[in-house]
């Protein structure tokens, strides 16, 4: 018996990634202007002419954009809220994403038509919650990462008139939805106005320096820019990276969560690349389709996904972990263990028979690639490369650089990525 198929949710930080969202599978996108949302850098919706384009080219699909304004605003933000917000409701997006209650009240009393999904930001775990929401006029609450599988279905059992939506891949935090106070400790930016700094990533010198009651006490030196800044904290025999959680992948969970009727899934990383959007829209859409059809996960999606950057993988709070199952003490830095992200097909040559590669790593004459296209993915092995001037080339060294390979045209729009 085939289920209700559920909502594709993917990040937007720029009109590019958008348009790759939706190529690659998505049915709805959310983006948010940097004033009022949790992503200032590498947003370009700021601009309400890229915000106006965006919408339209959603609606255009007959498809929905959400507007992300989760901030928890202080006094100065609230009184340019309103004045800030009216162009951006006038292009008609079609719900916004909010975590404050005085925003939300302040919209619902100016704007009473406009949808209101209810932020991850607003921590909410259980029935109650989502019952009062709804009585406030929230139509979806988009449920806290720290929930289980079966929480998540005790929680749609209860409250059957009221949309949910859960996170199923992306960076977590170390703090509940994002609630975090390091960032703004460590270097006066506020991980709740969108300036997070991800201090909990930060690279650690563990040094000696006294000894207390309690025994040995250790300072923490932040390797690269804050040399001479100690930090006191404790340390044990799993290392220094003690606040850095693995991201989330729960691809394996996607069948349970259409099977308890959660209305959308959610893909993190408004400040990621187009290539990230690619990779998890079309994999999360397999897993999706699949489910909602009978149909098991493909295990070959799993392996799709390490070949994203990532800080080893998690399903989070899905499923009850031991604590070390989440944290990763070896490392704060993206790997990627099974295929690298490389280039751009950008053009097709048609008096050379080639096409021009975007370069953005080091890739070689005999390398596998795959190309990655919304019609589906290709493996080629490269034969042979070119330069600008037609002069034949063995290696391409990385991202500034452009080469011509022998693909056809129809490559033109693909990312590139390199087995490794």
């Amino acid at each position: 018996m085939s289920l209700r198929t559920p909502e594709l949710l993917a990040p937007a930080g720029s009109l590019t990634m958008l348009d790759t969202a939706f190529a690659y599978g998505a049915t709805a996108i959310y983006a948010g202007q940097p004033r009022y949302s949790l992503r200032v850098r590498n947003n370009d919706f700021g601009d309400i002419d890229v915000l106006a384009q965006g919408i339209a080219r959603t609606h255009a699909r007959g498809h929905r954009f959400f507007l992300v304004s989760n901030i928890f605003p202080h006094g100065a933000k609230l009184k340019t809220y309103l004045d800030d917000m009216a162009p951006a409701i006038a292009l008609k997006p079609d719900a916004m994403i909010m975590s404050d209650p005085g925003l939300i009240m302040l919209v619902r009393e100016t704007w009473p038509e406009m949808e209101i999904h209810l932020s991850v930001q607003a921590n909410t775990v259980n029935a109650a919650a989502v019952r009062f929401w709804k009585q406030a006029g929230v139509s979806r609450v988009i449920l806290s990462r720290e929930l289980s599988l079966d929480q998540i279905a005790e929680i749609r059992q209860a409250c059957p008139d009221t949309e949910l939506e859960v996170f199923v891949h992306g960076a977590l935090c170390i703090a509940y939805s994002g609630r975090c106070l390091l960032s703004g400790y460590f270097n006066h930016r506020d991980p709740n106005q969108g300036t997070c700094t991800n201090s909990c990533r930060w690279d650690f010198n563990v040094k000696p320096a006294a000894e207390d009651a309690s025994g040995d006490v250790y300072v923490i030196e932040e390797r690269e820019k804050r040399q001479g800044s100690y930090m006191p904290i404790e340390e044990d025999e799993h290392g220094t990276y003690i606040l850095n959680s693995k991201d989330l992948r729960a691809i394996e969970h996607v069948q349970r969560l259409v099977e308890i009727g959660v209305d959308s899934l959610k893909i993190e990383g408004r400040t990621k690349s187009p290539y990230y959007v690619a990779r998890t829209c079309q994999t999360y859409r397999q897993a999706i389709d699949d489910a909602a059809a009978g149909r098991s996960l493909d295990p070959a999606l799993l392996g799709q996904l390490e070949g994203l950057a990532n800080r080893g993988y998690t399903d989070g709070f899905y499923q009850r972990h031991t604590p070390a199952d989440t944290q990763n003490y070896l490392r704060g830095h993206s790997e990627s263990e099974r295929s690298q992200y490389v280039g751009d097909v950008v053009a097709y040559d048609a008096a050379r028979g080639l096409v021009e590669i975007n370069v953005k790593n080091k890739f070689s004459v005999g390398d596998r690639i795959e190309l990655i296209l919304p019609s589906g993915n290709r493996d080629i092995q490269i034969t042979r490369m070119e330069n600008a001037t037609g002069d034949a080339v063995d290696v391409a060294p990385g991202s500034g650089h452009r080469v011509w390979l022998p693909l056809p045209a129809e490559s033109v729009g693909a990312f590139v990525a390199r087995y490794v």
